[in-house]
C-alpha cells in the first residue's frame, strides 16, 4: 500500500466536490498539496483548511495556463486529474459545442497535464499518475452524448499508458467512479443507483490510489451491473 506522508501531488480539479475531498483526506495523511481550478476563491478557502496546500488556479482548456502552474511546482510525486465538465445529452438534442467542451475538459485537459508531468518523472524513475474515469466508459448509456465519448477516451488513455509505462518505474492508474452528488449530477432528471456523497466517493479514490493496481471501480454492486451490461450481445442490450 502506498503512504502519501511527504509526497508531492498535484490535484486537479480540487475546488469543490470529489477533488475537494480527495484533497481533505491527502491533507490528513501529511501530504504536500497543489490545488488546481478555475475558481480561485474556492481554492484558496479550501487551502485555507488544510495544513499543507497551495493554490495553482488553471483552466485545463488552455494550455498556457497548465503550463503556469506546473511551472511552479518543482518536484512531483503524483498528479490526479479530477477535472470534469458534464452536460446531460441525448442525440436528438445534439450540442456540438457542448459536446466538444465535455471532450476537452474530460480529455484535452488530461493530455495537456500529462504533457507537462511525464517527462519528468520518466526521467525520476518514479511517479503516479491517476485518471478519474467513470463507470460510464464501459459501454455507450443513454443521453451521454460527450461525457461517454470523453470518458471512454480517457479508459482508452489510461490502458495504453499502462501498457506503455510498464518498467519505467511510473505507474498510471484508471480509477471509475459511479453516480457521485454534485453540482454536475444535480442535472439529472433520473433516479442515480448508489449515489454516493462526495466524501463517501473520495475515500473509495484514495483506497484505490493506494493500491499497486492498475483499475479501481467502485460502489460495487453497481460497478459489476455496469460491466455486465456492457458484455451483453447488442441484439440484449440495445432493447433494455
Amino acid at each position: 500500500m502506498r503512504n502519501y506522508a511527504g509526497k508531492t501531488i498535484w490535484l486537479i480539479g480540487a475546488s469543490e466536490g470529489l477533488g475537494k475531498e480527495v484533497a481533505k483526506l491527502l491533507d490528513a495523511e501529511g501530504a504536500q498539496l497543489f490545488l488546481s481550478a478555475r475558481n480561485t476563491a474556492a481554492l484558496l478557502e479550501l487551502c485555507r483548511t488544510l495544513k499543507n496546500a497551495v493554490a495553482l488556479p488553471l483552466d485545463v482548456t488552455d494550455p498556457h495556463s497548465i503550463k503556469a502552474a506546473h511551472d511552479q511546482i518543482v518536484q512531483l510525486d503524483c498528479m490526479i486529474y479530477n477535472a470534469g465538465a458534464y452536460d446531460p445529452m441525448p442525440t436528438t438534442e445534439w450540442d456540438s459545442e457542448k459536446a466538444l467542451r465535455m471532450i476537452d475538459v474530460n480529455l484535452n485537459g488530461s493530455i495537456r497535464a500529462i504533457g507537462h508531468v511525464l517527462p519528468n518523472m520518466l526521467l525520476a524513475g518514479s511517479g503516479q499518475i491517476v485518471l478519474i474515469g467513470s463507470l460510464s466508459a464501459y459501454g455507450g448509456l443513454p443521453r451521454a452524448i460527450g461525457y461517454g465519448a470523453s470518458k471512454a477516451a480517457v479508459a482508452s488513455l489510461a490502458e495504453t499508458m499502462n501498457h506503455d509505462l510498464k518498467g519505467t518505474g511510473v505507474d498510471v492508474q484508471l480509477i471509475n467512479p459511479g453516480f457521485i452528488k454534485t453540482r454536475l449530477t444535480d442535472k439529472n432528471d433520473f433516479k442515480m443507483p448508489q449515489l454516493l456523497t462526495p466524501s463517501v466517493a473520495a475515500i473509495q479514490v484514495v483506497k484505490g490510489m493506494k493500491k499497486h493496481t492498475f483499475r479501481h471501480d467502485f460502489p460495487w454492486p453497481f460497478s459489476r451491473f455496469i460491466k455486465l451490461f456492457a458484455n451483453l450481445p447488442d441484439f440484449i442490450r440495445f432493447r433494455l
